[in-house]
């Protein structure tokens, strides 16, 4: 049965990281809904690639207009099955909105899948929702995971971690790992003939 997902953006979100998963899950037969505080349907968010080209941190480049399509002031839990959290700059300053904060919250409380990855760790870590939970992120958010009481998931790049609803990644060279872990917990099946 297809699902209704919601997927938070915000300027310089990942590229790979927002448009990666809007297209798998569109392809698999879900409905996503894309929103961004302070941005209209139709409106775009500017995104971030970050790659990996042998520098100490990432790098990262202007990437595409990644566009909105839902109203964020008017998303509910409730018209969601899942939530998905995409990386890149946008949740270091998303996490300051205690309205972004409400929405995971809720769909924490409600037990609705949610996959997070890189970053967007950092949101859940900010709404307290992690705590006692096994966490993958960005290396570099190590420390916000455990200091917001989860385990941090030390696993490869290109691995991701589910624990319960919770599907967590490092960064985008985990999007085969990561989107096929959210896809047995959304409860997707895939035959192939």
């Amino acid at each position: 049965m297809a699902k209704k997902i919601l997927l938070l953006a915000g300027d310089y979100v990942e590229d790979y990281e927002a448009m990666v998963p809007y297209q798998t899950l569109l392809a698999v037969g879900h409905a996503v809904d894309t929103v961004c505080p302070g941005k209209a349907p139709g409106d775009s968010v500017a995104t971030s690639i970050h790659d990996f080209e042998g520098a100490q941190t990432y790098s990262e480049k202007r990437g595409h207009n990644f566009a909105i399509t839902a109203d964020f002031a008017t998303a509910t839990v409730e018209a969601y099955d899942a939530l998905v959290i995409p990386g890149g700059r946008a949740p270091e300053y998303l996490r300051l909105d205690p309205a972004v904060i409400a929405l995971v919250q809720g769909f924490s409380e409600a037990g609705k899948p949610i996959a997070a990855i890189c970053h967007g760790a950092q949101i859940l870590a900010a709404a307290g929702v992690i705590a006692g939970r096994t966490v993958s992120a960005y290396p570099a958010c190590a420390p916000e995971v455990r200091l917001a009481g989860a385990t941090y998931a030390e696993i490869p790049i290109d691995g991701a971690y589910t624990d319960g609803n919770l599907v967590t990644a490092p960064a985008w060279p985990a999007h085969p790992a990561w989107m096929a872990q959210f896809l047995v917990v959304l409860g997707t099946r895939i035959e192939h003939g």
